[in-house]
């Protein structure tokens, strides 16, 4: 297994991790910021993974798969961590989460037509965006870090909408190929 693999399968293991650390009380006052730090760090082998993989040659089929998974996996855990803490609101995270499974069955049916759907750069800004708004809304510092914390949810939640457009605009022959 090469790298990019590794990295994407400890971000994975990463996950149970952070939730620990950020629901329950398990340090005290460092739990939030031993949380941060995982999802930081895991948000890291995001990027790490995909540029050792296109720099080295290593992209593999296990990571096209696997890679989006563990972003999704990742970002929708701690968003669901930081609903039930009253820190970012439910329909947000239900839009974001619906648009996850939409392009998670997007990407099916094109595979099961032989075609490859490589993430565009709104896709990208998406991610990073909700990244971002994960990290202050875990900070959860007060003051004018609550209206960054709403701006960053308010473009997460315009960047997740309009990537699923391009999406399907970019993708729509999916949708008139076999098997739909």
């Amino acid at each position: 297994m090469n790298l990019p693999n590794k990295l994407t399968i400890l971000r994975i293991i990463m996950i149970p991790f952070f939730v620990a650390f950020l629901l329950f009380d398990i340090t005290g006052a460092a739990d939030k910021w031993i949380a941060l730090v995982l999802f930081c760090a895991a948000s890291l082998t995001d990027l790490l993974d995909g540029k050792i993989a296109r720099k080295y040659n290593q992209v593999t089929n296990f990571g096209k798969f696997m890679d989006p998974l563990a972003d999704k996996l990742l970002v929708c855990t701690a968003m669901i961590c930081l609903v039930s803490m009253d820190l970012l609101n439910v329909i947000v995270v239900l839009v974001i989460i619906a648009r996850e499974f939409i392009i998670s069955g997007f990407r099916l049916v094109a595979s099961d037509n032989g075609i490859v759907i490589a993430a565009s750069y709104w896709g990208k800004f998406k991610t990073v965006s909700q990244m971002a708004m994960v990290i202050v809304l875990i900070m959860d510092l007060g003051g004018v870090f609550d209206v960054v914390g709403d701006v960053l949810m308010w473009i997460a939640l315009i960047l997740t909408v309009i990537s699923l457009v391009d999406y399907i605009a970019k993708n729509k022959q999916v949708l008139t190929q076999g098997g739909m």
